[in-house]
């Protein structure tokens, strides 16, 4: 019998180091236990992956939770999960299409008509590496939904955070903004050959430059404003890369995928954390790496780079200009 004990032992230190190591890699749980009961929170894209947990996690803590997305149906069949799952009835769906300028200023009508305060808004929604499609104004559709739909948002809805203060943005951002570079000649890639991977970079660079350049405007606003890369997970925004459909990938890799990416439950730990730890509360304009702040790329850092975007970002959205003239300006082409 004690020939087998030292096997057993030893599998069961290589699992429990395993799954020690998946944790460590991952980032871990929030480690804050704080509740938002009477908050407004609104997340984008959270019909699935990433924003779900990340609505399921902030409904759990007495949040008011607005699920923003372009799927309807699937928006409100995530409402219903949460609903069941956290018996917190102030979960609902409002439909949101990022690709899409007068979709967005309805939904920020609305929300400015409707609600009392919005204290936490969630920017999480994007798309990943699809082929070269426009949004409905005729920008890349990486760079309008990662990026410039979220602008225009956050700009819309300002004021209704201010006056909900102490109130917070959180902006989805990734590790591959450090490979991103940003293109004043050429954002909505007329010029030159369309490189899906490069865009997404381009995309998630951009959201690193508005939060730096929004925290600067917010200053004494009671607003802050903060990105973070969460971690490489397990959900749909892979599904043009190919990874996921591969047969040798999920068979040859797929140990790996398990070891190194996260589940969406754990990828929402660091939105969750940035929208409700107390520590945080007057920290703005910083990127986080799972629970860890972290200096992004150089690039990142620039404060011209930021300015200069801010302001073609505007014009492009048309932003202060009166919701039933917009419309979105061309790029030079």
């Amino acid at each position: 019998m004690n020939r087998y004990l030292l096997p057993v032992s030893l599998v069961g230190t290589v699992v429990g180091g395993t799954v020690l190591l998946k944790d460590y890699v991952a980032g871990g749980a929030c480690p804050s236990k704080a509740t938002i009961p009477g908050k407004t929170v609104i997340v984008t894209g959270a019909n699935t992956g990433i924003g779900k947990q990340t609505a399921l996690e902030l409904a759990k803590r007495g949040g008011n939770v607005i699920l923003a997305c372009r799927d309807m149906e699937k928006c409100e069949a995530a409402a219903k999960d949460i609903r069941g799952e956290t018996l917190n009835h102030h979960v609902r769906a409002q439909h949101l299409d990022l690709a899409s300028l007068k979709s967005i200023r309805e939904f920020a009508t609305k929300v400015i008509e409707e609600e009392e305060r919005v204290d936490i808004l969630v920017n999480n929604a994007a798309v990943m590496r699809c082929p070269h499609w426009t949004t409905e104004d005729g920008f890349e559709m990486q760079f309008g939904v990662n990026y410039l739909g979220h602008f225009l948002l956050t700009n819309l809805l300002l004021d209704k955070l201010k006056a909900s203060a102490p109130s917070r943005v959180v902006n989805l951002s990734s590790l591959a903004h450090v490979a991103g570079h940003i293109d004043f000649e050429d954002l909505n890639w007329q010029k030159r050959p369309y490189d899906t991977k490069a865009a997404y970079c381009q995309s998630k660079l951009a959201v690193v430059l508005f939060t730096k350049e929004l925290s600067r405007r917010l200053q004494g606003t009671g607003v802050t404003v903060n990105a973070l890369h969460p971690g490489v997970a397990r959900t749909e925004l892979g599904r043009h890369t190919g990874m996921h459909n591969s047969t040798f990938s999920s068979l040859t890799l797929g140990p790996f995928f398990w070891l190194l990416f996260k589940s969406p439950e754990l990828a929402a730990q660091t939105s969750t954390y940035l929208a409700v730890a107390k520590e945080l509360e007057e920290v703005s304009g910083k990127y986080f790496d799972g629970l860890r702040e972290k200096a992004p790329a150089p690039e990142a850092e620039d404060e011209e780079v930021a300015r200069r975007l801010w302001t073609e970002s505007a014009h492009l959205v048309g932003l202060g200009m009166s919701h039933g003239s917009l419309r979105g300006k061309s790029l030079p082409i």
